[in-house]
């Protein structure tokens, strides 16, 4: 160790501190990384791996990075899971022969707030989970837009319900917690005292400065306490104690929310594709919105159904306004477009990490609020001769604030064109500073001078080739060519010989270029000093722009739905808290707009306390999965506040709605596809109520016939049955004998997907209508799907030669003994039918051996 340079000790003193993050650390032009970090960062971002000596016999791998590229070369290791700790160089003066250096920031994926490394239309969240039992605390935090909530609640399945509704950037757990690694993108460990209560608390009051946590509502939520104080203390700890835009905390309850698991998550296509896409999702379809504002809003609703009626018609009765009024709607949404991100904007400001044009940006953004607020100045007298209340959107309006006093300060002090960094003169308007000007005044003065030497010079010495440069160098200069040495002044002083020139300097030239290189540096000086002093006046009014962005994003959301309905023919769906579920012409909004050369085909839903469940059968290719999950979809739209794609819809409240669709394996798990299935459908009915809506698709199909028929006829009975159960359920099926199941059950009701048959040629219709089909078409559907005309044949053969000797396809009473409800399987046997007809009163013992002997030899062989 006492090889090491000093500079290479510097390194090993920082890397100390952050162990876990790879460290950036400046030299010159460059941000290098040493030892491990260089191998890792050499790997993820195809750079050079090199070495250079750090002392006697020592050579040290390293690979770097230019300075001003850095922020794209963090952002991809954030994006592959890493901590970037950036070590700056603080002074250009060494201190004992050594540059002065700290770690300024650390990089992680929820913590990043430069706009390059975040989607404008999504949170970037930050969470953290303590379990203790069966007791759960969660918090998470957007540091880019200010929200921090935190919550507590009962149950690991709540836990994992609430991290994929907020899809974590990172993770905060314990280093005692193992279970939840899968449960984010990146999953952080703290060590287990940073979860502890008494330092959560006191953490949590130090920031907001305050005696107790009454006013957020969890001063007797000990979890949720937890929770919050270890993102704070995170957040405090990556961001060098910059987090001023966490100005608030939030307690919530999960139990105001309609439960939405992973899995149903994904089957419905809320927010991205089965392919990862957001094309191709619900949140594809309804997105009309023109702000990252509103985009982030409604992917949060999206993501979050309400079980609140009022609130859910207060949404209704905004998008039924810009719905009712077209022109008004085009021409909001025509201000909105491109209109800056106030609330991101807001958050840098608080954090101090805003530049020039993040500044210049809010002022854009508030000089559109006045055009707002001028476009829904609707008169009074149209807003009461409307059948919705339009109160609610009026009370929006007026919290659209356009704070006059951060718009006019900005004007004065930020100049419409001012540079992106301060490494340039001009992020300060002239006239708004009396120091700043009288330095700049002193500066022109002396460029003036500077500027006119050059003709004075020519004149005075009669060179008429004479010129005045500058550069890093040697600063400013006279150049005089080597033909006109000899008439060069006495009070020339030479400074540098070229090739074919001289350049000189004079006494008087020097005192103003010390003049103006000193004005230069002043300049910048005192340009971010006043900025600095600029966002601080402007965070000042955090509040009221924080409440006006809410205010834009809201307006957005409303009118992006209108947009969507009235583009798509969606209508107004009624709310009771009736458990029921009628739809008129119902569609799946996301199928029906990728059809090109076809109509969608509308159906209807009727789900009564009278009918339960559905059993529906059909062929493959019908569109009973298409049904199932429109039914869903509509459902979950009137719960956001969207208008639905039917003719008409009542919706009784749904608490949960629970998938069961697709197959899939988990082989890393050791599950088969048929365990993921067993899995998923044991937390169904360990989880589901009354008020729930169920949509299964071909439970049991992953082991055999009359394994799965029985697992479909069992879960059925225990839905119809349970005291606690009997919720709207949508039971897709190839079993056709549970059609038998309507005439033992009475909330029970069979529906199939008609077809068209004409000779040999068969006709989805896509209509959902009562009864049971007869039949799959599975053959007809290999058939289309291209199997050769041999293979098809031949199936066609084989089908009709078992459905010769099948047992029978349907279960009715008449063949149930009397409290033999599970009897599922009662068949038409040749053996059976043979003895019905054998009179064993005429027969002689040898004729009845024979016939047993007979029996034996053709039914078991031997």
């Amino acid at each position: 160790m006492s090889h090491i340079t000093p500079s290479r000790q510097q390194y090993l003193d920082v890397k100390a501190q952050y162990p876990d993050a790879i460290v950036l650390f400046r030299l010159g032009d460059f941000y290098e990384t040493f030892d491990d970090d260089a191998q890792t960062a050499a790997r993820e971002l195809d750079l050079v791996l090199t070495s250079r000596p750090q002392g006697k016999n020592q050579r040290t791998p390293m690979a770097g990075v230019p300075y001003h590229a850095a922020e794209s070369y963090i952002a991809r290791l954030v994006a592959k899971g890493y901590k970037v700790a950036l070590c700056e160089q603080m002074s250009e003066t060494p201190i004992n022969g050594l540059m002065p250096r700290e770690v300024v920031r650390v990089f992680t994926a929820g913590t990043v707030i430069e706009p390059g490394m975040l989607d404008a239309a999504r949170h970037n969240y930050l969470a953290a989970a303590i379990v203790d039992g069966d007791r759960v605390g969660l918090a998470y935090a957007d540091i880019t837009t200010g929200v921090f909530a935190t919550t507590q609640f009962h149950g690991r399945r709540t836990l994992t319900e609430e991290l994929a509704r907020l899809h974590p950037a990172e993770l905060l757990v314990p280093d005692s917690e193992h279970t939840l690694q899968e449960q984010a993108r990146t999953v952080s460990h703290l060590p287990d005292w940073r979860f502890e209560e008494g330092n959560a608390r006191q953490i949590l009051l130090r920031h907001f400065g305050v005696a107790s946590l009454d006013a957020f509502g969890c001063e007797q939520k000990s979890l949720a306490t937890r929770a919050a104080g270890a993102i704070l203390y995170y957040l405090q700890e990556t961001q060098m104690g910059a987090v001023g835009q966490i100005q608030r905390l939030a307690t919530y309850s999960v139990e105001g929310y309609m439960a939405l698991d992973t899995a149903t998550r994904a089957n419905l296509e809320l927010t991205e594709s089965l392919g990862g896409e957001r094309k191709g999702s619900l949140l594809g379809v309804l997105d009309k919105t023109v702000t990252a504002m509103g985009a982030r809003l409604l992917r949060e609703r999206v993501s979050r159904p309400l079980l609140d009626i009022a609130q859910l018609n207060n949404r209704f009765d905004q998008v039924q306004f810009f719905y009712d009024n077209a022109l008004l709607r085009a021409d909001l949404r025509a201000t909105l477009k491109g209109l800056p991100d106030l609330e991101r904007l807001t958050n840098r400001i608080l954090s101090g990490k805003a530049n020039p044009r993040d500044v210049e940006n809010v002022k854009i953004a508030l000089q559109a609020i006045p055009v707002i607020r001028e476009q829904l100045a609707v008169s009074s007298e149209q807003f009461t001769s409307q059948q919705s209340p339009i109160s609610n959107l009026q009370s929006l309006i007026s919290t659209l604030d356009p704070c006059t006093e951060v718009a006019d300060l900005i004007n004065r002090a930020i100049p419409d064109d001012a540079p992106t960094n301060f490494n340039k003169m001009g992020v300060i308007r002239p006239g708004f500073s009396a120091e700043l000007d009288g330095v700049m005044n002193s500066s022109a003065n002396a460029r003036e001078w500077v500027a006119g030497l050059e003709p004075r010079e020519r004149e005075r010495t009669g060179i008429a080739s004479l010129k005045v440069g500058f550069n890093k160098v040697f600063g400013y200069y006279i150049e005089v060519t080597h033909a006109n040495t000899p008439a060069v002044p006495a009070d020339y002083i030479r400074k540098q010989t070229l090739t074919n020139a001289e350049r000189y300097i004079t006494p008087e030239l020097k005192e103003y270029e010390t003049l103006i290189l000193n004005a230069e540096e002043r300049i910048l000086e005192i340009e971010r000093r006043v900025f600095t002093e600029v966002c601080q006046q402007v965070a000042a009014y955090a509040p009221r722009l924080l409440q006006t962005a809410q205010a834009i994003a809201e307006l957005d959301v409303a009118a992006g739905l209108a947009e969507a309905a009235a583009n798509q023919g969606y209508s107004r769906p009624s709310l009771t808290n009736d458990n029921t579920l009628h739809v008129v012409n119902g569609r799946h909004p996301v199928v029906e707009q990728s059809l090109r050369l076809e109509r969608f085909v509308p159906n209807d839903v009727h789900m009564t306390e009278k009918e339960r469940i559905q059993i529906i059968t059909g062929p493959n290719m019908s569109g009973k999965s298409t049904y199932l999950r429109q039914t869903a979809l509509i459902v979950l739209m009137a719960q956001i506040g969207s208008f639905v794609p039917a003719d008409e819809a009542d919706v009784g409240l749904a608490d949960r709605i629970f998938t069961r669709i697709g197959a899939h394996d988990e082989l890393h798990a050791g599950r088969s596809t048929f365990m993921v299935e067993m899995v998923e459908t044991a937390e169904i009915l360990n989880h589901a109520s009354h008020r729930s809506l169920l949509i299964l698709d071909e439970i049991g199909r992953g082991t055999s016939t009359y394994d799965g028929l029985a697992i479909a006829w069992a879960i059925v009975e225990y839905l119809h049955n349970h005291p606690r159960l009997k919720p709207r359920t949508l039971f897709a099926t190839h079993y056709h004998e549970l059609v038998g199941l309507a005439d033992l059950l009475p909330l029970v009701a069979n529906y199939n997907v008609a077809v068209a048959e004409e000779g040999d040629k068969v006709l989805f219709l896509h209509h959902i209508v009562p009864g049971g089909a007869d039949r799959s078409y599975g053959i007809h559907v290999a058939q289309l799907a291209g199997l050769p005309k041999d293979v098809v044949n031949r199936a066609n053969e084989l089908l009709h030669e078992l459905e010769q000797h099948a047992p029978t396809t349907a279960v009715t009473p008449s063949r149930l003994s009397s409290g033999q409800q599970m009897a599922l399987f009662p068949e038409a046997s040749p053996l059976l039918e043979e003895l019905a007809e054998l009179d064993v009163n005429s027969m002689s013992p040898l004729e009845a051996i024979n016939k047993l002997y007979e029996w034996k030899r053709r039914y078991v062989g031997g």
